[in-house]
């Protein structure tokens, strides 16, 4: 009995890690991200990259090329930081230009809106990241290599509500996480001595 007793808490134990470990935030992976990684098609988005600084130097300047397709409407003002926007001969924007200090281990988000395309695509969010020292780190790799360029999923939005069921999978683990929890603290609490 006190076997099965102790594998029920290394379940609980695990299941409670293995929840925890998916609603990990996505900066600890140390890559440049653009956000949301799914959208709309013709929607207007107000998104969102964030740079992490995983040297031990400060970051002192990124940049980021905007995919075709996507067009760039407003910039939102970052504190401490100073924009360039890129533009075509056509006036169109096609990249921006952050300076300014990002200490070790920090983040950073750059907010913007763009008015996404009208057909299903994939935007691929090429950013360069430059440190003290003008080492340059180039977020243009394919999935899965070291340096991978962030990417955004444009497709419409189905009868059943695509994003609704999103949100709703999201919603699934922190029930999961919660659930996980509480069956830990009943498993772990003191239990009443007889005398």
């Amino acid at each position: 009995m006190n076997i099965q007793r102790r594998s029920l808490h290394l379940l609980i134990l695990a299941s409670a890690l293995a929840s925890l470990a998916s609603l990990a935030p996505a900066v600890a992976f140390a890559h440049a991200v653009v956000y949301p990684k799914k959208s709309a098609t013709g929607a207007y988005e107000r998104y969102v990259l964030r740079v992490p600084n995983e040297k031990t130097v400060a970051t002192t300047r990124v940049e980021i090329h905007f995919p075709d397709g996507v067009r760039i409407t407003a910039f939102e003002d970052v504190p401490g930081w100073q924009l360039q926007i890129l533009t075509d001969s056509a006036k169109r924007i096609v990249g921006a230009v952050w300076t300014g200090t990002l200490a070790p281990q920090r983040f950073v988000e750059f907010p913007f809106m763009a008015a996404n395309p009208k057909a299903t695509t994939q935007l691929i969010w090429p950013v360069y990241q430059t440190y003290a020292g003008n080492e340059v780190v180039d977020w243009t790799g394919a999935k899965g290599s070291k340096t991978p360029a962030s990417v955004t999923s444009i497709a419409p939005v189905d009868s059943t509500g695509a994003t609704a069921s999103v949100a709703s999978g999201q919603w699934v683990q922190w029930i999961a996480l919660m659930l996980a929890l509480v069956s830990l603290g009943l498993v772990l609490r003191p239990k009443d001595r007889v005398s």
